[in-house]
């Protein structure tokens, strides 16, 4: 569901970010729970990481306006890093985190086991139409993602969005950090080349060909035709779906951050 890492269980230790610059809280709680991951992502594509950070501040900022406890599922959870900041954001929030790539889901069962234990969080091993269609209507606070819907196929992305509407609660928020195409084609080409740049940079340098020839091979999955998320029609499609407020923010080259309301 959201942009994989491939990380062999013998690969060692990324480099001590301490002995080279000043270490953020964020990064400090990330690099405990997430470790390996966390750090490779950062470096393979910091848009994608700082996505999931900005993705954690929102539901914060949702749960800053609600006295009662807020639930969120969260579509594609993989290793965890999102989940992490979402638990992060609130200490009463509830998560249901959905993924149905078994091998994922059981890295972020691992490191986020202490959430499992104090009743905080669950998981599904579904894919996220039948996830949510096992939901009851207007049954959820928040349904977040990052680097989700951008993987599905057109006709099932507009389902989920569709799920998606039905299950959240009356002023009841979407959060996505995703890659929203630029709907300039050519400048949405340019940072593409760039990113893809930056793959070959970082994964040659850690001798990772296996992530590097992973995250190609992906990358021409986000591009094609019947999966592109292009910004104005995904906008336009929350609007047909029935949601408000829609706003998207935090531009980062093909990366944005969008929020809408269920009112």
């Amino acid at each position: 569901m959201t942009q994989r890492l491939i990380i062999d269980q013998n690969m060692a230790a990324m480099p001590d970010k301490t002995s080279h610059q000043e270490v953020s809280p964020y990064d400090t709680l990330f690099s405990s729970i997430i470790g390996q991951d966390y750090y490779l992502l950062k470096q393979i594509s910091p848009f994608a990481a700082e996505m999931s950070r900005l993705v954690g501040l929102s539901v914060a900022k949702f749960c800053a306006q609600n006295f009662a406890p807020v639930s969120v599922v969260e579509l594609g959870g993989g290793t965890g890093i999102t989940s992490l900041a979402i638990l992060s954001a609130d200490e009463r929030l509830t998560l249901l985190s959905i993924d149905n790539e078994p091998i994922m889901q059981n890295q972020a069962k691992q490191s986020l086991q202490q959430w499992v234990d104090n009743g905080r969080l669950n998981f599904s091993d579904q894919d996220a139409l039948s996830a949510l269609r096992s939901l009851s209507a207007n049954s959820v606070d928040v349904i977040a993602s990052a680097y989700t819907l951008h993987n599905f196929e057109a006709h099932y992305r507009k389902q989920v969005l569709n799920e998606i509407f039905r299950v959240l609660k009356p002023s009841g928020q979407f959060i996505n950090g995703d890659r929203y195409a630029l709907d300039d084609v050519s400048a949405h080409t340019l940072s593409t080349q760039n990113e893809v740049a930056g793959y070959f940079k970082v994964l040659i340098s850690l001798n990772r060909l296996d992530v590097l020839e992973h995250w190609i091979i992906h990358l021409f999955n986000d591009e094609s035709e019947n999966h592109i998320m292009r910004e104005a029609l995904a906008l336009e499609q929350l609007s047909e779906v029935g949601f408000k407020q829609i706003n998207l923010s935090h531009r980062l080259e093909v990366n944005a951050l969008v929020t809408a309301v269920k009112e």
